[in-house]
């Protein structure tokens, strides 16, 4: 009886490491989907329920001081490195997607609605940009540093 109690609970210990693995909270290396090349840095925290996102560093030393001139909110002409890009995503009652919320894309100052999806065990992250419904959208897969 003592070794089933502790089987269960070790299976328990286990399946709220793994769901707190598979969120999208952390720090995260994004990749260009078009060039492959690693772009950033991003740190997604949870403010409140919401997820927020951040742009932690550029890893192309030539844009380190790249401002949002496209941004047509309070961001435009802010630097990049600092700046929001991902906000409200809130889980979507499901265990595997996030949604709701929006992301800037500061190369273009556009902003889309978006989608979370934690892959592979929480160690990488499908992000999906769209207008309208996700199927009218692109997606990136972002790795996890942290």
């Amino acid at each position: 009886m003592k070794k089933t109690t502790i089987a269960l609970l070790l299976a328990s210990v286990a399946g709220v490491a793994f769901a707190q693995t598979a969120s999208p909270v952390g720090l995260w290396k994004t990749i260009d989907d078009e060039t492959g090349k690693e772009k950033s840095f991003v740190r997604i925290t949870e403010n409140n329920g919401a997820l927020v996102g951040k742009i932690e560093k550029l890893l192309d030393p030539t844009k380190a001081d790249a401002k949002c001139e496209k941004c047509t909110d309070e961001r435009k002409d802010q630097p990049v490195a600092g700046m929001t890009i991902i906000r409200n995503v809130k889980k979507d009652g499901s265990d595997e997607l996030w949604e709701g919320g929006d992301i800037l894309d500061p190369n273009n100052g556009k902003v889309y609605k978006v989608r979370l999806k934690p892959e592979d065990g929480g160690k990488k992250l499908t992000v999906r940009g769209y207008i309208g419904m996700p199927m009218l959208g692109r997606s990136q897969t972002w790795v996890r540093v942290e």
